[in-house]
């Protein structure tokens, strides 16, 4: 059972992290559901039966984002990059080329949001 699949001996995790890896296990589930629903509605041949399918998808889908939000809630670097992503416009690649360039217009070399570390540019 993927809950149950941690990978180092479950002593030396955090609760902090057994919950963070109960929240994406059940995200990946529900995306997983979502995706089961929509193959199923679209080869469906009932209407009604497609109709219930596609209901039960939405309702993944709202298992999910309220999963997403928990996820942004508690994590720091999933606030940072659902900050910058979601709601954006323009190409989904540039959006992190487009927070770069504003970063450093600002004199900010702080840690990237997207992986906490910083810049890696000109390590060696």
């Amino acid at each position: 059972m993927s809950s149950e699949s941690y990978h180092e001996p479950i002593e030396l995790i955090s609760d902090g992290t057994k919950n963070l890896h109960r929240a994406l296990v059940s995200l990946k589930e529900e995306l997983e559901a979502v995706d089961w629903y929509q193959q199923r509605a679209e080869a469906c041949s009932d209407e009604e039966l497609r109709s219930v399918l596609l209901h039960n998808k939405n309702e993944e889908v709202e298992h999910a984002m309220m999963t997403l939000e928990w996820l942004r809630r508690y994590d720091a670097v999933f606030a940072a990059n659902i900050a910058t992503y979601l709601g954006s416009s323009g190409p989904i690649v540039e959006v992190e080329k487009r927070r770069e360039e504003a970063a450093l217009a600002r004199g900010d070399s702080g840690p990237s949001p997207a992986l906490g570390i910083g810049s890696l540019k000109g390590a060696r």
